[in-house]
């Protein structure tokens, strides 16, 4: 007994050691860089993590969810039980998860990605869903980041969902190809757009090239976006991927607007 006690001692101070000695090495970056919040760039104690005033404002996708759409249920409603949505609508996709509710701190960072050429978020943004995906990685051959076109690329520079999927399957370890899907014409942006005008715009919009088809056949993808909002650009793209002999797609998104956050969905641009 007083043997383990011991080596539990001696693994405890050496753990200690290392971390000080780790905390020495990285003083000078700090002092120069000191982390900072990710959502308001206030100055917090460790990179990655949230200030006080913004954590509260973050909400987590939880349990109890629909097993198909990914949406939280106010309660238990017993396995298997489908929400109204996939019920009334199946969608092309066989699941969907969302790391956090799109509000708050979470639609600054989103944002921020998108518009304030925030890329080193998305690692951080991109731990986070693979806490949401732990029930698609097991399953997932292939990670799909759903594409800009390249007009829109030049003007922004980089593909924020591209920079998320990249991130995702570091941390991962699966297969990442940015460029098996890819977006055949500019889409109007979603926002103000009825559902069916949503579907409209963006019908057609994506294709699989003749390389990404030896690439997907056969394989099931974790279709990757910022923002899950109607569902429409994912869905439009599910049925590309599938049309080109993808087995199976799941859906994964940094963010999801659930329904009490469709008043401010002005804020919102996927």
């Amino acid at each position: 007994m007083l043997a383990k006690v011991g080596c539990f001692l001696v693994r405890a101070r050496m753990g200690f050691l290392r971390q000080a000695g780790i905390a020495i090495r990285d003083w000078p970056v700090r002092l120069l860089f000191p982390p900072a919040c990710l959502g308001c760039r206030n100055l917090v104690t460790a990179p990655g993590t949230l200030c006080a005033a913004c954590w509260p404002g973050l909400r987590f996708i939880e349990r109890p969810w629909c097993p198909v759409m990914g949406t939280p249920f106010p309660h238990d409603m017993g396995d298997g039980f489908l929400s109204g949505e996939a019920i009334a609508n199946p969608p092309p996709f066989a699941r969907a998860r969302s790391a956090v509710a799109y509000r708050g701190v979470a639609g600054r960072m989103v944002q921020a990605l998108k518009f304030s050429d925030r890329t080193d978020l998305a690692p951080w943004m991109a731990r986070w869903m693979v806490r949401a995906a732990v029930e698609l990685i097991p399953d997932a051959d292939v990670v799909v980041p759903v594409p800009l076109h390249r007009r829109r690329f030049f003007h922004r520079r980089f593909n924020q969902s591209a920079e998320l999927a990249r991130a995702f399957a570091r941390l991962t370890g699966l297969d990442y190809q940015p460029t098996a899907l890819l977006r055949r014409r500019v889409t109007r942006q979603q926002v103000g757009l009825g559902a069916r005008e949503r579907q409209e715009n963006v019908r057609g919009a994506f294709y699989v090239p003749p390389a990404g088809e030896r690439i997907l056949k056969g394989k099931r993808v974790i279709l990757i976006d910022d923002v899950f909002t109607t569902g429409a650009t994912v869905a439009a793209a599910t049925r590309t991927l599938k049309r080109a002999g993808v087995r199976e797609v799941d859906v994964l998104t940094f963010a999801r607007a659930l329904k009490e956050d469709f008043a401010s969905e002005e804020a919102i641009i996927i």
